[in-house]
């Protein structure tokens, strides 16, 4: 055959590979493509068809998009000739190519003015080096391999057979075989590109054995897949005939699984879709018998849609706002703030009808009563209460649930709350939300977005569940001990509320009518044979616990109970008094005192105040000075704002020496800074002034009163900024001792939510900037007149308010 003169056209392929003597159907679609097809039609119909390499991580796109550079294709194609060729420019074309001669391409290129692919061919001609009989034996295998392999293929394949039967070249046959069995395409072009007849006509031998034998498993597990179908169907038919012998005898249970299944749809009052989607999984159920693997599935998954409260609600009541106010009067002391803003929330729940609005989120310490607050407002609301705790969560399918293709799916947590509820608006109590973690299987916290979101959950849709469920009439509530914690997107959904520590007078009111009652009757103990005196109580809250709820001071009751326990039976007469002597032989030593407060401390020790997720706490800073280089050395676990929070302080005190009556050289003194309990982590932009007057007191050499403590952030020109958490760090002040306290001038219109009670026993001053901080804790009324002016021109006016410590 005389190979066309001159550069050819090419046709790129990527799905196939054209074999010598074989014709084959093509879609052409690419403009490229088309541009070459138009060439070949005017140059006797000849075209090169070649494969396209595949490139790793290959983006699936549109075909007639792909342009395809003359580097992307192998060098070794097929010489074609185009038979028939249909369609058009703008459809595509579908063509039939006949292939002739395998070709070796050299320099292909782009025609740029026409633009399509073309390049120099080489033919490349078959090398036989085997003889005849050889020839002979290698034909007759293809053949026999070839017709194994047609009749493990299902329908007729006679036809075919017959076809190889009749091929006596055996180069034609290899290209036959080679074009019709199912390989990989690189494999292919491998194949195309081998020369050599005997070496060709062994590697296909191996690939069609290979193929025979997959072929050979798959009829086998086809063949078992038969006979199980089969069994299932007599299965079927036999269960159909049982049915209908028990009816005749009028035996059996008159509803059937799916008579119940399908009753239970009907009461269920599912919306329309969903009613169609429990239909659809009947049906299913039905058609692949109890005994499918997927039959277990199906059936679970409907009982779960049965059993969600789709139209179940609580009767409407309308909400008494003072039988609200009674009950949580009843169950919970104090907490005023707190619960004015509950009933203001009721009010208005009141007003619209309906309970979509905002999110409650209680912020506290622990043991403040957050989650009863949650059972508090559904007993108001005569609704049920659903708690789910979040702690240490880290799968986001805990939420949403899981796919139910996974073995072991279940709904989240949410969906098998209000299944538990049998009502579509409980309250509901998510628990410890700030305790949300992330891991490799997903963000918890992200999936709360949508349940969270008054204007999304109407429609929430768990991933098990697989259908939308009306969340909007749920009364979410929130519980957390600190915001730090929570991410900004889900804490943007709620509203938070501070629930801030009882005071001791708060605490003995509980302890003596809540905690004690209870203990009294979980221990099998009466009011008649048990009494702790107010003295007793007071001292067990102030010597044995330290803490912003009563959570431990429950503990504690419940130790002195056991302890009096025996001394109640083998007592001669009742009642057992247990007084504040008593607690020593019972609890062991003191755990708390105020011995530091009472003392006088030597210069650089000061007090400070701090907020924690727990509540208040008080904390000492202590300085000391030795010779050296004037480096400033800071232990005790600091956070890295406090660790600029004492070098602010340091700066503050070289800049000012002069005026502060110091004349020691601190170029040549060093300064270390310490926080005593250094193993627990301190932070928090509140222990400024505490350090800037620890290093004055130090260096002054005045000492500062043991019962002063203080909180607040200060600026290199000398200003105390204002700090949060103010009501907690008074709390702690009043329960560890403490008589006075400095706190920030802007941050006196904190003091309105200190109780009065504390307000009274505590003596508060005001510091706008250092002027009046040294005033207030080393007397420094004089030599400071050029440090109040400097100040008073450049004293910072913003209202910014820094985080709590």
């Amino acid at each position: 055959m005389t190979l066309p003169q001159g550069p050819l056209p090419l046709l790129p392929l990527k799905n196939t590979v054209v074999f010598p003597g074989i014709s084959q159907v093509i879609k052409v679609g690419r403009e490229r493509s088309i541009n070459a097809l138009k060439f070949a039609e005017k140059n006797n119909f000849w075209i090169v068809a070649v494969q396209q390499k595949h490139k790793e991580n290959e983006i699936d796109e549109p075909i007639k998009d792909q342009i395809i550079e003359p580097h992307e294709l192998y060098s070794v194609g097929t010489l074609c000739r185009i038979d028939s060729m249909k369609g058009s420019p703008e459809s595509g074309y579908q063509i039939v190519l006949r292939g002739f001669s395998r070709v070796q391409l050299t320099e292909p290129h782009v025609v740029k003015d026409k633009n399509y692919l073309e390049a120099n061919s080489t033919l490349l001609e078959d090398v036989v080096d085997v003889n005849p009989a050889t020839s002979q034996a290698l034909l007759e295998s293809l053949k026999t391999l070839s017709k194994d392999i047609l009749n493990y293929i299902p329908g007729s394949t006679h036809q075919l057979a017959e076809l190889v039967e009749s091929v006596d070249d055996v180069s034609y046959l290899s290209s036959l075989c080679a074009a019709n069995i199912d390989l990989d395409l690189s494999e292919k072009q491998a194949l195309l590109e081998m020369t050599n007849v005997k070496e060709r006509i062994l590697k296909l031998l191996t690939l069609m054995q290979n193929f025979k034998e997959g072929l050979s498993v798959q009829a086998e597990i086809r063949g078992k897949l038969n006979q199980k179908l089969g069994q299932t169907q007599r299965n079927i038919i036999l269960r159909e005939q049982l049915k209908a012998i028990s009816e005749e005898l009028g035996e059996g249970d008159d509803a059937t699984q799916e008579d119940k299944l399908r009753t239970k749809i009907d009461e269920a009052g599912m919306p329309e879709d969903v009613r169609k989607v429990a239909e659809q999984e009947l049906k299913r159920l039905n058609e692949v018998g109890p005994q499918a693997p997927e039959a277990h599935i199906i059936r679970n998954y409907l009982d779960l849609l049965v059993a969600m409260p789709w139209n179940k609600r609580s009767e409407h009541t309308d909400i008494d706002l003072e039988k609200s106010r009674e009950i949580l009067d009843m169950d919970h002391y104090g907490l005023d703030k707190v619960k004015k803003r509950i009933i203001q929330h009721l009010a208005v729940l009141k007003l619209r009808k309906e309970n979509k609005g905002s999110i409650l989120l209680f912020v506290g310490p622990p043991g403040v009563g957050k989650t009863s607050l949650g059972q508090s407002i559904a007993k108001a609301l005569n609704k049920k209460f659903v708690r789910v705790s979040f702690g240490g969560l880290r799968d986001d399918a805990e939420v949403r649930g899981h796919r139910k293709t996974y073995i072991g799916a279940m709904p989240g947590r949410i969906v098998q709350g209000l299944k538990r509820a049998g009502e579509n608006n409980p309250v509901f109590l998510l628990d410890e939300i700030d305790k949300l973690s992330r891991s490799f299987n997903g963000d918890p916290a992200s999936a709360l977005l949508e349940v969270l979101d008054p204007e999304q959950n109407k429609t929430f849709l768990d991933h098990y569940l697989d259908v939308p469920f009306d969340l909007s009439n749920v009364f979410f509530i929130a519980t957390a001990n600190s915001l730090e914690t929570i991410p900004a997107p889900l804490l943007d959904r709620m509203e938070v509320i501070d629930l801030s520590g009882y005071t001791t007078a708060e605490k003995m009111f509980i302890a003596k009518n809540h905690l004690i009652p209870k203990q009294l009757s979980e221990h099998g103990l009466e009011t008649n044979q048990v009494t702790i005196t107010d003295d007793a109580l007071l001292h067990l809250i102030s010597s044995y616990t330290r803490e912003a709820g009563v959570r431990d001071l429950q503990r504690k009751v419940v130790s002195v109970l056991r302890g009096v326990s025996e001394k109640v039976i083998k007592a001669q007469s009742l009642p057992i008094k247990v007084d504040a002597l008593d607690l020593e032989e019972i609890l062991g030593p003191e755990r708390f005192t105020h011995e530091i407060t009472e003392s006088i401390n030597p210069p650089g020790v000061t007090t400070g105040l701090a907020w924690t997720p727990v509540g208040g706490d008080i904390l000492f800073i202590e300085s000391t000075a030795m010779p050296g280089k004037g480096t400033l050395t800071i232990t005790g676990q600091l956070g890295e704002v406090m660790k600029e929070s004492a070098q602010i302080g340091m700066s503050l005190i070289r800049s000012h020496a002069h005026q502060l009556g110091i004349t020691r050289d601190l170029e040549k003194t060093d300064i270390h800074i310490h926080v005593p309990a250094g193993a627990i982590p301190k932070d928090g932009p509140s222990a400024g002034v505490t350090m800037l007057s620890s290093l004055a007191s130090l260096l002054s050499g005045r000492t500062i009163n043991p019962k002063l403590a203080m909180t607040g952030e200060i600026t290199l020109r000398g200003s105390v900024m204002p700090v949060g958490g103010i009501k907690e760090k008074v709390i702690a002040a009043h329960r560890a001792g403490v008589k006075d306290v400095i706190l920030p001038g802007k941050n006196k219109k904190d003091l309105r939510d200190v109780p009065d009670e504390i307000k009274s026993q505590l003596k508060f001053h005001f510091a706008d900037n250092i002027v009046d901080l040294f005033k207030i804790t080393l007397g420094l009324n004089v030599n400071l007149d050029d440090l109040a002016e400097t100040l008073i021109h450049t004293s910072i006016k913003s209202p910014q308010v820094h985080r709590h410590s």
